[in-house]
């Protein structure tokens, strides 16, 4: 079963930043609430990132229960899911590598400006995928946003495992060095300004030449595509619902609270989508 979000926040401060791509910046976290963080099980991990909204009268650290209990619901604390992309128990260290989109949403610009010994308040670590090394062959697929999970699935495949990996991104600015003990077939899509859709991703798994026996499949990222994934990869791929991880980490054009208000029906929808028996 899935690991559950630990309910007491943890105070972090800003360590380092680094910018890996135009859009992509890395944040490494420190702080003694980190000790014993239990981040390793999953390769797809995560923590809630809690940010007081635009023009609050409160900062970091903050009790959300007593934020709930004491302000209107225009005046609660927003929540932003990401990938742990690193965990040093050692330090101990947090990193977090965040999207950037200009001046639009909450946490990509806390990222763009942070500086060293920023506050940053989170909860967690949540998980439920790790490479099966039983599995024949593995399949990854998704946005910009999958990028961190699968950078941490790529280093943890199997020896010599056949991994297929399609990821589509802005243009050649936006990719990265991604690499693994698996045999990996990299293909990077890139979008060059054009509307997303799922269409380009969906194809281009479509025309894929799978390996045979029981593969198993992490496909994350915007919620439309995940969707079309989902479907074509259990019922034209016949890969088992048990072998396929495959959730809308966001929606096109919806906050992150729009689309926790969507996804009750997301996935409902998604399992309409998928034959019996499957």
């Amino acid at each position: 079963m899935p690991s559950k979000p630990a309910r007491a926040p943890v105070l972090t401060t800003v360590a380092s930043t680094e910018w890996l791509t135009p859009s992509l910046v890395r944040i490494t976290v420190e702080g003694e609430g980190l000790a014993g963080f239990p981040v390793g099980e999953f390769t797809d991990h995560y923590v809630k990132l809690q940010f007081p909204p635009p023009g609050a009268d409160y900062a970091v650290p903050f009790d959300p229960a007593e934020i709930r209990a004491s302000r209107p619901r225009e005046q609660w604390h927003r929540q932003r899911t990401y990938t742990v992309r690193a965990f040093d128990p050692e330090g101990p260290r947090l990193t977090i590598d965040f999207i950037v989109h200009g001046e639009d949403g909450i946490a990509g610009p806390w990222a763009a400006a942070a500086r060293p010994g920023d506050p940053l308040q989170l909860v967690g670590p949540g998980g439920a995928y790790a490479p099966d090394p039983e599995a024949d062959w593995h399949l990854l697929a998704g946005d910009e946003a999958v990028l961190p999970a699968a950078a941490v699935a790529l280093a943890r495949m199997p020896a010599g495992a056949p991994v297929i990996a399609l990821f589509e991104v802005e243009d050649e600015r936006e990719q990265l060095d991604l690499a693994g003990p698996g045999d990996l077939r990299l293909t990077w899509l890139h979008r060059r300004g054009r509307e997303r859709s799922p269409e380009p991703l969906l194809d281009a798994v479509r025309g894929l030449d799978l390996p045979p026996g029981r593969g198993q499949a992490f496909v994350h990222g915007e919620a439309g595509m995940v969707r079309e994934l989902r479907r074509h990869l259990a019922n034209e791929r016949g890969i088992a619902l048990a072998d396929l991880s495959a959730t809308g980490y966001w929606k096109h054009r919806r906050t992150e609270e729009g689309w926790r208000e969507d996804k009750p029906e997301w996935k409902r929808q998604a399992e309409l989508d998928v034959r019996p028996g499957t």
